[in-house]
């Protein structure tokens, strides 16, 4: 009896659950670039270009280890253009009986395969570390659910960076000493890059053809394609990079769009590099004296505990997760999203660095992209298409949490304890950006006051009723209703006259 194997783009391990359940030489490998998993969000055409190629080399790999695939390219005359129409098309062809799956990433496709007329048997994706089963037990009974205490038992279970039952260096954390400002004289380690082989050239050019109007730019292209250039970029990032990630790890300087940070989120969430490895480099590093114990902390940290805890969110929350809107937020988001064309300095290097790289570190992500929507009042779902459709290491299971919990507040505080709201002062202390900008950061409020500035005290007067019972945001009301009333009446007049004009699209 043969079975179809269904590897999706983002399952490019070798030791995937899907292929090991199969049988080699009997059952059949498919995989299929498909125009619906390209566009259902318009994704960046790096992405597309990096995934395609990536799922081209993992077919051929296969193939040299003996299994039989099934592989369909996007300009084939008979693809379907959908997952479930491809599996379809090749179980009649080889007269299949049954598919093998790993659980997808996505609600939206797991109930494609759920829900199709295939028999198919879903698999766990135990490349995670902390299974669903793990994740509901660690929530069941918790009143909140706070990434740091799931870290630690991450950190137990895993024994990275444990002496014993302690953690290393006595601490759990070392964020405090990781909230560097930019050096002025950055000498960055830039990822590693790689001069697309013949197998990526020719991906570019369907990529360039067929997907040439989505938002991003394609080349240069210079990502690791397969396993051993991603492990490649891996080291070199942890010998150059690595030393002073933890420092600056929240710094953002015009002109640097990776400073110190790792570039190796889209190699994990595709199945290039797995978490374990990608850990234990880090942890390697540190031992051998190569690395401080803030910058490795800080960096596994983000590993096996911010990204295994938002995936066990997403799954833990359910479908309808990504839907939510608790504040009720509904403005559109702003056409500058996608042309860059704004004063507002960090928004113009944030937007023009994910528009080229599409990259941008989670400083950015948060405390400019995500901190100007949600004090912006911009719909939640608009948000999480534009990130979705931005990053190259962007799939549901891990936007959904960073963007409706953590950056939007959509979820009414699941994710995060109160909104990740900040005056244009944390950006200048935290960047170069505003030196040069048409507005002033130290400007609260009349001529060249920066939008930031206004919107904060705007969203935190519009949602006062929610909020102001926060124990970490009663200072900021106490600060607010100390204001002269004149004062609070022009902050609130300026907001709603940037957010007119922003509305009817006129520059801002």
């Amino acid at each position: 009896m043969v079975r179809l194997v269904l590897v999706l783009g983002d399952q490019l391990s070798p030791g995937l659950s899907a292929l090991r359940e199969a049988e080699k030489g009997t059952d059949v490998v498919v995989m299929a670039e498909v125009a619906e998993e390209a566009t259902y969000v318009r994704h960046h055409p790096k992405k597309i270009a990096f995934l395609f190629a990536a799922m081209r080399k993992f077919a051929a790999a296969l193939r040299a280890d003996g299994w039989e695939v099934d592989y369909t390219e996007l300009d084939d005359p008979d693809n379907s253009n959908t997952i479930m129409g491809e599996l379809l098309r090749r179980t009649e062809a080889r007269g299949a009986e049954g598919v093998l799956a790993t659980e997808p990433g996505e609600f939206r496709l797991i109930g494609a395969l759920e829900d199709g007329p295939l028999d198919v048997t879903i698999l766990p994706d135990d490349r995670f570390l902390a299974s669903h089963k793990r994740f509901e037990d660690w929530a069941e009974g918790r009143k909140t659910l706070r990434m740091e205490y799931f870290y630690r038992e991450m950190r137990r279970a895993t024994g990275l960076l444990m002496e014993g039952d302690d953690p290393a260096g006595g601490a759990w954390n070392y964020d405090h000493d990781n909230r560097e400002p930019p050096p002025s004289n950055a000498d960055p380690s830039a990822p590693m890059q790689f001069t697309p082989d013949e197998t990526v050239e020719a991906v570019l050019t369907l990529v360039e053809d067929r997907f040439g109007d989505h938002f991003g730019t394609l080349r240069p292209f210079w990502f690791a394609t397969d396993p051993g250039q991603a492990r490649r970029a891996l080291a070199h990032w942890v010998k150059y990079g690595l030393p002073k990630f933890g420092d600056y790890q929240d710094a953002m300087k015009q002109g640097e769009p990776y400073l110190w940070h790792g570039f190796v989120a889209l190699y994990m969430n595709a199945g290039l590099l797995s978490p374990m490895e990608v850990c234990r480099a880090v942890e390697d590093a540190w031992k051998a004296g190569d690395a401080p114990l803030n910058c490795a902390e800080g960096f596994i940290r983000q590993v096996i505990g911010w990204r295994e805890y938002i995936r066990g969110i997403y799954f833990l929350q359910g479908p309808d997760y990504a839907t939510r809107n608790i504040l009720r937020h509904g403005r559109d988001l702003p056409d500058f999203f996608w042309d860059g064309e704004t004063d507002m300095a960090c928004l113009a290097a944030s937007i023009g660095q994910t528009r080229d790289e599409a990259y941008a570190h989670h400083i950015q992500r948060l405390m400019v992209l995500g901190n100007f929507t949600l004090m912006a009042g911009i719909e939640p779902q608009q948000v999480q298409d534009w990130f979705m459709g931005s990053y190259a290491d962007a799939y549901e299971w891990v936007m959904s949490a960073n963007v409706i919990g953590m950056s939007q507040f959509a979820d009414g505080g699941i994710v995060a304890s109160k909104p990740y709201v900040a005056s244009a002062n944390y950006i200048d202390r935290m960047s170069d950006y505003c030196s040069g900008c048409a507005y002033s950061a130290k400007t609260k409020v009349g001529e060249g006051a920066c939008p930031y500035n206004l919107l904060f005290w705007s969203f935190l007067d519009r949602h006062r009723r929610r909020f102001e019972g926060n124990g970490r945001m009663g200072q900021l009301y106490r600060t607010w209703d100390r204001m002269d009333e004149d004062k609070r009446s022009q902050i609130l007049s300026e907001a709603e006259d940037f957010l007119g004009r922003m509305e009817n699209g006129e520059r801002v």
